[in-house]
């Protein structure tokens, strides 16, 4: 079965996140977007854990039910309503020193039950202090974390997080390896997947036939319930904990991803906050690598990282590549469209009379006829979400920590 499912997020116990994201708002969040099944994040944290051992249950699946009545239910339009399945998940933190260089690698693991959680927390109690944040700062190589993971689970899978980010990822400019083996060694052939991050897309990836036998996924990696889905994955398996890691382990549970424009994400060009300044590839090549206006060094983005690694040229596609569709949230949009900021109070009443009218937000901005969405809001809205499913878009791209900007007016 088909089902959209968002496995990065984080909780409150993570810095630089909503101090309201518990259980409950992930449970209602899920179903105003249209997720299936949401990663519990920061499994790690001791206080975390608890709580999810207290409010969660598992079935049989693998998957967790929120155990206590929601207190957000009667916020929930009828026409959103669903099921909402919980798989226990956390990011974490490896900053350690490999081949001569410091490495910042941030790694998605996914674990098929309570037991197999507390036992990687044991394992990574003696390295770290897990509860300093629900995304802990370990000073430990991937590939270790990689071994003890397996270690407390054969059923639990580890995942690149945002492969792509210049600070702390797999290939990320700053700090990267040059290749999955060079960072995971020996063992390689159990890391079946990465995660493109915003700041990348499917496209981008499929320039490097290294990549050809990796599954890609895509999560929000959200520190705000409002910020679930804003990427996430389309399985077509088993609604289970081992329907899910099998068809990402294989790559034949993957039917698409939900993405990003990715010149939208916040590395995706090089350049320097600091001056405003962005530059392509070409351009920070020709700088030597340093800000043009103050000399310091660039941050160099995700694009001009793809260029450095690809073997393919732009336009390549594997054979057997799963589609993608990139989005703008609904927020956003309406923003647009009114004109105002997306938190203003008349986006919101009718981003919520939308889902209350048409359903949830990944059915109108993918599958609800222009003509409904213009009835229930305006012309102007309908016209924009057309544009934005024939990626008739206009971006400012992102760089060095800062957001780029997509128009579809």
């Amino acid at each position: 079965m088909k089902f959209i499912a968002d496995l990065h997020v984080h909780s409150r116990y993570s810095r630089a996140t909503s101090r309201d994201l518990d259980l409950e708002a992930l449970w209602k969040w899920g179903q105003l977007k249209g997720i299936r099944v949401i990663g519990t994040g920061d499994c790690t944290h001791p206080g975390w854990l608890a709580e999810l051992e207290e409010k969660l249950v598992q079935r049989e699946t693998g998957l967790f039910d929120l155990r206590l009545s929601p207190r957000f239910s009667s916020e929930v339009p009828e026409s959103c309503r669903a099921e909402v399945r919980f798989l226990l998940s956390g990011e974490i933190s490896c900053i350690y020193r490999k081949n001569g260089r410091t490495r910042k690698v941030h790694c998605l693991v996914l674990l098929p039950d309570i037991a197999a959680a507390r036992r990687l927390n044991l394992s990574l109690s003696r390295i770290g202090n897990l509860a300093s944040d629900g995304r802990p700062i370990l000073k430990l190589d991937a590939k270790e974390l990689l071994a003890l993971l397996l270690e407390a689970s054969a059923e639990a899978m580890l995942i690149p997080a945002h492969a792509w980010t210049p600070h702390f990822s797999i290939f990320g400019a700053a700090s990267g390896f040059e290749s999955l083996s060079e960072c995971f060694e020996e063992l390689t052939p159990y890391v079946r997947a990465i995660e493109t991050g915003l700041s990348s897309d499917p496209a981008m990836n499929w320039r490097l036939s290294a990549l050809d036998g990796i599954t890609l996924v895509s999560n929000s990696d959200a520190h705000s319930a409002q910020k679930l889905g804003r990427e996430a994955t389309v399985f077509d398996t088993d609604l289970s904990y081992s329907g899910i890691v099998s068809g990402i382990a294989s790559g034949s549970g993957v039917a698409s991803t939900i993405e990003f424009f990715p010149e939208q994400g916040k590395y995706h060009a090089d350049g320097h906050r600091g001056c405003c300044v962005r530059l392509t590839p070409a351009e920070t090549v020709a700088a030597g690598y340093r800000c043009p206006s103050c000399g310091c060094k660039v941050t160099v983005g995700v694009l001009h990282r793809v260029e450095l690694l690809a073997d393919r040229p732009a336009g390549a596609r594997p054979k057997n590549a799963p589609p993608f569709r990139s989005l703008i949230p609904l927020v956003d949009l309406i923003g647009g469209v009114l004109g105002v900021g997306s938190g203003a109070k008349k986006v919101q009443a009718l981003y919520f009379s939308l889902l209350q009218q048409l359903g949830n937000e990944f059915r109108i901005l993918l599958e609800v006829p222009l003509d409904d969405i213009a009835q229930a809001s305006s012309a102007a809205l309908a016209r924009a979400i057309g544009r934005m499913r024939l990626g008739e878009v206009e971006i400012d791209p992102g760089y060095d920590g800062r957001f780029g900007t997509v128009s579809v007016l």
